[in-house]
């Protein structure tokens, strides 16, 4: 029987090409988002075959915008921003202001409004926090120095693009797109002061209110012991004060979620809250850079190369060039200049919702978005070639800095040697610091063995660290995170994850790596147990098998006793 079905086809057809094209990314050494982007232009409007439903997409790719903005706000962290705010908040509004006046002025050259190059403008001197940070943790680099200078100076990034988001509606009118909300001959001012009304009491709202009743809220859920509940209520606090907030006070979708991310991060339940929302978080993610990729129509580039080459040229060289030269006008090692540079040459989701929204008001031309588009493809093409090409001269640039001290002390003292080396032999790794991982750690430090933990979660990393544990920062599935907490040289592995496949494979790439390893792994499943010892595991530990154990010896010395 014939079905009617847009939504599930929708759906259905960017999670099945998101995949294919993103695991194709992904083995091309590039980001996923390339291969999300590319999923959308096969099933948009501009090529052939399948067109997926540009309605539904849109409202899709809008609780997109509100998950990413919330799992944004749930990150936030003031704590890492004014550890480098002498540098990060002067040199990111430095680099936005010549990012923009550059785009601005290639949206002069073709013909455009002010209003158009200022948005367009902004739209390139915003980076990707998705490719910024994995580019980051790749090489190891996030928990360093200038790591947390380029995660500072990406956060006032992201502050000053929630600002124009919400000013931008206001001043639609004056900078030659639609006036929205009241009339056309209003006062530039009247319109600011209600805007920046309606914000602040929102903000009021949810500094006197939210900080109050969502941490409760959350407490109370947790006490349920119900995972679902707990879940569904982080998910309604994202949801109900993004649309709440649009509905009540006229403030964006994105704002609203950024504001619950912000204050849910006060919470004491926050790392549970983020990884549980994290699945859903990371799938409407997807569907949002399909959405986007939908939008985009490749024929310019075939039609503006001139035009889709200096949009590459203002993200990849203006931009990052601006970038380094503030770095090094703050006397910091070259390292580090050119390693933000790198970093922020890219563009990714807040230019897809800043375009997005001036398209929308009639600022932008659909051409703006799709140079943009283009724009963000190419340069996220090119990121990870640019830090191969510094990975090929951080050599150079270590005898440098150790003959050329910076701020007069030599490179041993300099800001950017906390790299965090594993110098550990004879250990043991575990990998993961949860519930099971956190234990064997104990028990290992006290026995007085020594011992390197693997983990993808930042601020437990940051957190180990400070006990004066050696901590490896990723995904110990990778061989390179493997070599960092030098497995070649360890005694033992402990898989402490619940994930079966991820395990199997950690332990599958430890026993190529050191054939004498030990390799202990947890499970589950009956099947679970199967498979990781098909994977090279020496022991797997399942749960109910030793509850059971422990249980039946019990009952064994009392039947004795008796």
């Amino acid at each position: 029987m014939p079905h009617h079905t847009p939504l599930i086809a929708t759906i259905a057809a960017g999670f099945v090409l998101a995949y294919i094209f993103g695991s194709l990314a992904h083995r091309l050494r590039l980001s996923p988002l390339v291969g999300y982007l590319l999923a959308g232009v096969i099933v948009g409007p501009f090529t052939p075959g399948f067109v997926a439903d540009k309605e539904l997409s849109h409202e899709i790719s809008e609780i997109g915008v509100i998950l990413l903005m919330f799992g944004v706000g749930l990150h936030f962290s003031l704590k890492d921003l004014m550890s480098v705010k002498h540098i990060a908040i002067p040199g990111a509004l430095v680099q936005i202001t010549v990012a923009t006046l550059l785009g601005m002025g290639l949206a002069w050259a073709i013909g455009w409004g002010w209003g158009a190059g200022l948005v367009f403008g902004l739209a390139l001197s915003v980076a990707s926090t998705v490719v910024l940070l994995r580019a980051l943790e790749e090489r190891q680099l996030l928990d360093s120095r200038r790591g947390k200078i380029a995660v500072g100076w990406l956060i006032v990034e992201d502050l000053v693009m929630v600002v124009a988001l919400v000013l931008l509606p206001a001043l639609s009118g004056v900078l030659g797109g639609l006036p929205l909300g009241m009339a056309a001959d209003s006062s530039v001012g009247l319109q600011l002061a209600l805007t920046l009304g309606k914000v602040m009491a929102f903000v009021a709202l949810m500094v006197v209110v939210g900080r109050r009743v969502i941490p409760w809220l959350l407490e109370r859920s947790a006490g349920t012991g119900s995972r679902e509940l707990f879940t569904l209520a982080v998910l309604a606090i994202a949801m109900g004060i993004a649309y709440g907030s649009a509905k009540l006070f006229g403030v964006s979708f994105a704002l609203g979620a950024f504001f619950a991310g912000m204050i849910l991060n006060e919470s004491k339940y926050s790392h549970r809250a983020a990884e549980d929302s994290l699945p859903l978080r990371d799938a409407f993610a997807v569907l949002f850079f399909v959405s986007v990729g939908m939008l985009f129509n490749p024929a310019i580039l075939v039609q503006q190369p001139l035009l889709v080459l200096g949009t590459v040229l203002v993200i990849v060289v203006g931009k990052s060039l601006a970038a380094m030269l503030i770095v090094l006008a703050f006397r910091k090692p070259l390292s580090t200049a050119l390693t933000i540079s790198v970093s922020l040459a890219q563009i990714g989701e807040f230019s897809f919702i800043l375009v997005g929204l001036g398209v929308s008001l009639e600022l932008l031309p659909p051409a703006g978005r799709d140079l943009v588009l283009a724009g963000a493809i190419l340069s996220i093409l090119l990121n990870p070639l640019l830090f191969l090409l510094i990975d090929r001269l951080q050599p150079w640039l270590d005898r440098r800095e150790d003959t050329v001290p910076v701020d007069g002390s030599s490179r041993a003292e300099s800001e950017d040697n906390d790299r965090h080396p594993i110098s550990e032999t004879g250990h043991a790794i575990i990998i993961g610091h949860g519930r099971v991982g956190s234990r064997i750690s104990r028990r290992l430090r006290a026995e007085g063995i020594p011992l390197v933990i693997i983990d993808d979660n930042r601020s437990n990393a940051q957190d180990l660290r400070e006990e004066g544990y050696s901590v490896v920062l990723g995904n110990a599935a990778s061989t390179h995170v493997l070599q960092l907490a030098n497995v070649a040289q360890a005694r033992w592995l402990m898989i402490a994850i619940p994930n079966c496949l991820e395990a199997g494979q950690i332990a599958k790439h430890g026993r190529e790596a050191n054939a004498a390893l030990d390799i202990i792994a947890r499970a589950h499943f009956d099947d679970d147990v199967d498979y990781l010892k098909a994977h090279d595991a020496d022991l797997v530990v399942m749960g109910e098998r030793e509850i059971a154990r422990v249980m039946f010896a019990r009952l064994g010395m009392a039947s004795e006793k008796a």
